[in-house]
């Protein structure tokens, strides 16, 4: 029997403040966001290529959210993850922020970092930002006490120094930068300066092929040591490697070691990182009392392994949004224990929030509360009624229920792979596009012909967005985002660093 749909759904819960667990101690808090990382890339979601034992003693030991959406691309997804919203509310940009942006995620948004400064937790960001290179975004900017890191992608540096060839691979001739406009989402391509590692505010380092290859074993030591150094008050650790996105460098000790070629060696090496940070936590006796969240920042790209899900990386099918993500915290998270509620990386703020006694911003969010769902064994019921899946401007896809109805093309990338071109839609198929992701979590059966009701409603859903973010193009509840005068490369191609950035 069809399930069956309310007309109207409570939108207004994600403004409402979380209740204060006032007989729980304020737990540490630390996130794993692993970078481009497909569904069943880990032994917990499925994957038989690569070993990732820590993992699986994480899932044993916690709780598997089995449906944990994303955002298509990385900066999107970051913006929900910092900010509590659907992504194209805090950052309304086609796809992701480039080196030497004018925009980046607004100051005056509250992030979660600093909802938990505000609370007094000592707070750091190791990895990945992409949230805007120029001062004014950092994370020093955005509520971190401290940031070591890249502030983009690791592809977006200079093709002679191996930041568009994987390891192994010989590195091209230098050739000259590209002249090309200044936009707004900064530079592309052969246009890209150095990378840039920062230390804080500062550019401490010229990232090459070299330093690509150890990049992730520093990330981890500087984790290690920020947990030590904070055993004995309350922290916030946010850790986005770079791994497992293109170029793939994985370190000396993992190289050639997985049956998966560099991927698969990457993803071993994600999993002895999250076996280092678990067993700092348990030698330091703070397991009892810290939660930590292993996820992914979208879904995984063609290398990656995405089944039993459809699509890849920038599309709204489940294989580019849904990610897979576990928590863990012992004796609160009851163990070896998922569900298939629908949570999202805009719940991370609220949920934090919550558990730490701290106030919500007072900007709307749209994130609400898990703990009650982290809690309950798995067996209460997650907060959201509906989901909205965005591709940059564009809403493709609205989800109720175990119902998603797709309004309008959710494709996998420009030239898919002969296994993703057989999955396609018959040429011409209409849209809208129904799916019963319960029965069919491969979203390979359009059943809008038999269900005209359910299209109906899941039609008035995604209506209702017209006068919040919008259907497309900048929508009345979109947020103006951060924008600096004339922005500049923090690092020139002659290896020049900007002024102010001085190590």
């Amino acid at each position: 029997m069809t399930r069956f749909l309310p007309a109207l759904f409570c939108l207004c819960a994600a403004t409402l403040p979380s209740l204060i667990r006032a007989e729980a101690p304020r737990p540490n808090f630390i996130i794993i966001n692993i970078d481009d990382l497909g569904y069943a890339d880990i032994g917990p979601f499925g994957s038989t290529l690569n070993r990732t034992p820590n993992l699986d003693r994480m899932a044993a030991e916690g709780m598997k959210l089995k449906c944990h959406y994303a955002a298509p691309v990385c900066s999107p997804s970051r913006a929900s993850l910092m900010t509590g919203c659907y992504p194209k509310r805090v950052l309304p940009i086609p796809s992701v922020l480039f080196p030497s942006a004018a925009l980046g995620l607004n100051p005056k948004e509250e992030t979660i970092a600093e909802v938990l400064k505000s609370a007094g937790y000592a707070t750091m960001c190791i990895g990945k930002w992409h949230l805007g290179d120029q001062p004014e975004f950092l994370p020093t900017r955005q509520g971190f006490d401290h940031y070591f890191g890249l502030p983009y992608s690791n592809d977006m540096g200079l093709a002679a120094e191996g930041s568009k060839s994987n390891l192994d691979d010989p590195l091209p001739h230098p050739q000259p930068s590209k002249p090309g406009p200044m936009l707004d989402i900064g530079l592309g391509g052969n246009n890209q300066p150095p990378l840039p590692l920062l230390r804080d505010e500062k550019v401490v380092e010229r990232l090459t092929a070299r330093g690509q290859q150890t990049i992730t074993q520093r990330y981890t030591e500087e984790a290690v040591q920020f947990i030590r150094d904070n055993k004995d008050r309350r922290f916030f650790l946010y850790l986005p490697p770079s791994a497992v996105h293109f170029p793939l460098y994985p370190g000396k000790a993992f190289h050639n070691k997985s049956k998966n070629g560099l991927y698969g060696d990457w993803v071993e090496e994600c999993d002895w990182m999250v076996g280092q940070v678990i067993d700092t936590v348990r030698e330091l006796k703070l397991d009892a009392n810290t939660l930590i969240l292993f996820t992914s920042d979208n879904g995984g790209t063609p290398r990656a392994v995405n089944a039993p899900l459809r699509g890849f990386k920038t599309t709204t099918w489940e294989g580019g949004m849904r990610v897979p993500t576990i928590a863990w915290w012992p004796g609160k998270i009851a163990a070896g224990t998922a569900t298939d509620e629908i949570t999202s990386m805009m719940d991370l703020l609220p949920t934090f929030a919550g558990l730490a006694g701290a106030r919500l911003p007072e900007r709307k969010i749209d994130g609400l509360d898990l703990w009650p769902l982290l809690s309950g064994k798995g067996e209460a019921k997650g907060p959201h009624e509906v989901f909205y899946f965005y591709r940059g401007l564009k809403l493709e896809a609205v989800r109720a229920g175990d119902w998603k109805l797709q309004i309008a093309s959710g494709d996998p990338p420009r030239n898919p792979g002969p296994k993703q071109q057989k999955k396609q839609p018959p040429p011409g198929e209409p849209f809208p596009r129904l799916y019963n992701l319960k029965e069919d979590i491969g979203e390979s059966k359009n059943v809008a012909a038999a269900h005209a009701d359910i299209v109906s409603q899941l039609q008035d859903l995604a209506n209702k967005m017209k006068d919040d973010l919008g259907l497309d193009g900048i929508g009345p509840g979109c947020r103006e985002m951060g924008r600096v005068p004339n922005p500049q490369p923090l690092m020139s191609v002659d290896g020049v660093i900007r002024d102010g950035f001085q190590p």
